[in-house]
């Protein structure tokens, strides 16, 4: 059913929007840009409102409001000719432009839209001007009750905005799709199938700019270009991982060099323990470096035992997460993870995108941040599979404490749509190359 049929008149209807067929085929960016063309060439109103409320709606801001210390959004309007009107420009995130210094782009649900707009704002909301799914939405009383409807629909995450939480969504114009960048790109593709983000968006804005500066501050304390510069080397070089995950992988990596098939987990304790007390032996033993003799300081027995101890623990907690992802199929049977180090690289392609997002990194820059991460990568790993279980692991260690809750599920989910839907990287990017 027509929405004028559902609001009580033809008053309601989105300007130029008979039904019709394109002169000639269009390259939707994303998929959200081609479900807003279908529904228009349709005449769809109802199908066309559900893909706006599914996302967000992007509007230019001038960085001088952003930055300012009460974040102000104004409506800017421009003049649209088809309505001889003041309107205001929205645009989902495939038609967004690179980021650049200023303007920033926010973005915002339908609801909210509906929510704050006020008697002396433009009579129009247009999304995507000028492009073949172009719509001027009525914003009167009337046209922000079919908005609220509309979005009162769909499922939202915690800040108000859609969620499209396990969907593996990706740029068909505007992101690479093939070659080195997008093998950097699709290192972080856990993390932006997990969110429901576009996991090729090299010229990414994210949520917009307050959700990716306040993403970097509540999870990574980033507040500057110096903060943010310094968390991305710390993950190209993958100093953010735990020394102790990698200590006890390590350790079972050479023995496994000895040992063909799985290393006993008691054997595994033993060498690791060995390893250590013969560490806090040499400790305290005297030195000669280019600047003389030096005495090392001796660890006490208490310090050494509560290092065996925990490491003796986190022994037990990989050896019991793999065995969990030998029975979930995201470890074959009879291998193990080598490295947690994809963590830290994949992360480090995020960070780069959320720095951009945030204006603390040039898109320069941004590019050249993912392609370090997935040369760092590859030399760390030899499959997407092998990367993904050393990921979810760090992720797990983490976070998730042995429960295989939230932490594990989420990433296990996005690991099943990496490795089987036919439009995945993982797929189409071959790891080596």
């Amino acid at each position: 059913m027509g929405l004028w049929n559902t609001t009580g008149g033809a008053g309601q209807r989105p300007v130029g929007w008979a039904p019709r067929v394109a002169a000639a085929p269009w390259q939707a960016p994303s998929d959200v840009e081609q479900k807003l063309y279908e529904a228009r060439v349709r005449g769809d109103w109802d199908a066309y409102f559900h893909v706006l409320a599914e996302t967000r709606l992007f509007l230019a801001v001038p960085r001088a409001n952003a930055d300012a210390e009460t974040r102000t959004v104004p409506f800017t309007p421009y003049w649209n000719p088809q309505t001889g009107t003041p309107c205001l420009a929205v645009f989902t995130e495939g038609m967004l432009p690179p980021p650049a210094e200023d303007p920033v782009f926010c973005g915002y649900s339908l609801a909210w839209y509906a929510r704050v707009w006020e008697p002396g704002d433009p009579p129009y909301l247009v999304v995507n001007p000028g492009s073949p799914c172009e719509a001027a939405l009525p914003a009167n009383p009337a046209g922000r009750e079919i908005w609220q409807r509309h979005a009162e629909r769909v499922r939202t995450s915690a800040c108000g905005c859609p969620d499209r939480h396990g969907r593996l969504r990706a740029l068909h114009a505007g992101g690479p799709l093939h070659g080195p960048l997008a093998h950097g790109l699709a290192c972080t593709a856990l993390l932006f199938v997990d969110n429901g983000e576009l996991w090729n968006a090299m010229a990414y804005h994210g949520g917009g700019y307050f959700h990716e500066k306040d993403r970097l501050k509540e999870w990574w304390g980033i507040t500057d270009r110096e903060s943010w510069r310094n968390a991305q080397e710390g993950l190209l070089d993958a100093d953010m991982v735990s020394g102790s995950w990698e200590f006890a992988l390590g350790v079972r990596r050479a023995m496994a060099m000895d040992f063909p098939g799985l290393v006993d987990v008691e054997h595994w304790r033993r060498a690791a323990e060995r390893v250590l007390r013969r560490r806090a032996e040499q400790a305290g033993e005297v030195r000669i470096t280019l600047e003389g003799v030096t005495q090392g300081e001796a660890l006490s027995d208490e310090a050494v035992e509560e290092y065996v101890a925990e490491i003796h623990q986190l022994i037990g907690r990989i050896a019991r997460y793999e065995a969990r992802f030998r029975a979930d199929g995201l470890l074959a049977e009879g291998a193990y993870v080598r490295t947690a180090t994809a963590w830290d690289y994949g992360r480090a392609a995020g960070m780069a995108r959320w720095g951009l997002a945030a204006r603390y990194c040039t898109l320069h820059e941004a590019e050249e941040a993912v392609l370090r991460a997935g040369i760092a990568a590859k030399a760390a790993y030899g499959s997407w599979e092998e990367f993904s279980a050393g990921y979810i692991l760090a992720r797990c260690l983490h976070f998730d404490e042995e429960k295989f809750g939230k932490w594990y599920e989420d990433a296990l989910a996005a690991h099943r749509v990496l490795t089987t839907d036919p439009a995945s990287p993982w797929l189409n990017i071959p790891w080596g190359r």
